[in-house]
């Protein structure tokens, strides 16, 4: 019996449709796996919904005909492209294979990135993108480079309107690096995930200097070093699994609130144990997670940036079913000082959380900026207005919680009432003042001391005098730039009041263009 022209086409189509699941065929998918290294279609399975995703612009191919590249026609063209639900939720995204020509990026895999960016901000959901490319296509010329052009406007706009999430999992570099650079987060993958502007070979050539791929560009070096990499795991899976759980978190896009939950942590539940987690000897540290994790709903704090910049804490959480950006002064790093690193890391996360209408709870326990001559000379004053700039600029509503020091121009910073925050407290252990007590009492007291026979007993007097008069929550209350003072205990019943006191916070800036942050 013959076969119809209507049953070979359908022959045609799936068979079209298996090589393009191949990428670049079964030798390069297990030269892939001998590394380590998912497919990009492996990848985006895991990734999404089971069954959700449906791929776009299956069939595009380069038209590049110099170099033999005629020859080397792939379906595809490198990346996989197309849109999915995530947790229910719709995604856009797109995978490049590194099967297909190393994913380098010609001319037809930007135009089809290129798509999936646009379809992203015209229909409000994040955009994600699996990176794993060897760079610009050399064999296209100036049109990749044109590729990358466009990939990086698009990135510009969608700030600040759709999460975009920027997942490393293997080489990215050169100008590629700068697509994950403008996004709101990157994930890599310890050992093989690499970034970097030019690779050991050319620093070797240029700087005679000998370096690994790993400690030049891998996971940890960008989650500790450059602060580049917010989430670094141990594997694919890891990381991909990680990806879908940061997204429980965020909005669709900017004109949605997160997504809320059904509580299951009662709202008015307690904390016995913090009323005495703060150390009586001031200079003692704790660990500010230890108030953090009783406080958020079930302990879960999703940390962010978790290896840099380790005297702040920033991260996502729930405050009775309601998503909260939580940043807090870590007391175990550096005293909690704030440097030029976590300035920007704290800084970062604001805005990221005020684009998107997250609302923000600040926990406080600063003495001060980190001092010294490599902070001046690296540009404390500017990286840390980045800070107070914000938390000014922000319009969700703002919490903050002063557990233990607040001093000087931190205190400003740390979202204080004079930034705008809403709502203020402060536990019975908190000294808010311009400066420390032994500080205060060397200058304003300087004479006395000096005149006193017994300097060391008249010191201790004129600290515990200063401690009495200023190094208290009250006279910051009796101003009412504090809302109250609170048992440790009842944080976690006191923040939720003020963000259900805060739902309906509507507030305006005057129109411009756009400020001039101090970058």
């Amino acid at each position: 019996m013959e076969t119809s022209a209507q049953e070979e086409n359908l022959k045609d189509l799936e068979k079209r449709r298996e090589e393009a699941a191949l990428g670049g065929g079964e030798k390069r998918i297990e030269a892939q796996h001998k590394k380590g290294k998912m497919t990009a279609r492996e990848r985006l399975a895991k990734l999404f919904d089971a069954g959700s995703f449906e791929e776009i612009d299956r069939f595009v191919t380069h038209r590049c005909t110099d170099f033999g590249m005629d020859k080397k026609q792939f379906a595809g063209d490198g990346v996989v492209t197309g849109v999915g639900r995530i947790q229910g939720r719709t995604a856009f995204c797109y995978a490049q294979d590194f099967t297909v020509l190393g994913g380098s990026l010609g001319e037809m895999m930007a135009q089809k990135i290129c798509k999936v960016q646009d379809l992203a901000l015209k229909n409000g959901g994040p955009c994600i993108a699996i990176n794993d490319s060897g760079g610009a296509r050399i064999q296209e010329g100036v049109t990749s480079l044109a590729g990358y052009g466009e990939i990086f406007f698009r990135n510009t706009i969608a700030s600040g309107v759709v999460p975009q999430i920027s997942i490393i999992l293997g080489p990215c570099a050169g100008g590629a690096v700068y697509s994950p650079g403008i996004t709101d987060f990157i994930f890599m993958a310890q050992e093989t995930s690499h970034m970097f502007i030019t690779g050991p070979k050319v620093i070797k050539t240029v700087l005679n200097e000998e370096v690994s791929f790993e400690d030049l560009g891998g996971a940890m070096t960008h989650a500790s070093k450059s602060g580049v990499c917010h989430f670094a795991l141990e594997s694919e899976d890891a990381v991909l699994e990680s990806v879908r759980r940061l997204l429980g978190y965020l909005p669709q896009n900017n004109l949605e609130d997160p997504p809320a939950s059904e509580a299951r942590d009662a709202a008015d539940r307690e904390a016995p144990a913090l009323d005495t987690l703060v150390p009586d000897n001031p200079n003692q540290p704790y660990d500010m997670l230890d108030v953090i994790r009783p406080v958020v709903d079930d302990g879960v704090f999703e940390e962010v940036h978790r290896h840099w910049a380790g005297s702040i804490l920033v991260g996502f959480a729930r405050l009775a079913g309601r998503v909260v950006g939580v940043v807090g002064n870590q007391p175990n790093m550096l005293a909690g000082t704030l440097d030029i690193n976590a300035s920007i890391k704290g800084a970062r996360f604001v805005r990221f959380c005020d684009a998107f209408n997250v609302p923000l709870v600040v926990f406080t326990d600063v003495p001060g900026f980190l001092p010294g001559t490599d902070q001046e000379h690296g540009g404390i004053i500017r990286n840390g207005a980045k800070l107070i700039y914000a938390f000014s600029e922000a319009t969700v509503p703002k919490l903050t919680v002063i557990t233990r020091k607040a001093y000087g121009g931190a205190y400003i910073v740390m979202n204080s009432k004079h930034l705008g925050a809403d709502w203020n407290l402060a536990w019975p252990s908190s000294e808010i003042a311009v400066m420390g007590p032994k500080g205060a009492v060397e200058i304003v007291s300087r004479k006395e001391m000096e005149a006193a026979e017994d300097k060391a007993a008249a010191e201790a007097k004129l600290i515990e005098a200063y401690r009495e008069k200023f190094a208290n929550p009250y006279v910051a209350s009796r101003h009412g730039f504090l809302d109250d003072v609170i048992l440790p205990r009842e944080t976690r019943p006191k923040l939720i009041a003020g963000l259900k006191a805060l739902e309906g916070k509507r507030e305006t800036r005057p129109p411009k263009k756009h400020g001039n942050i101090p970058l």
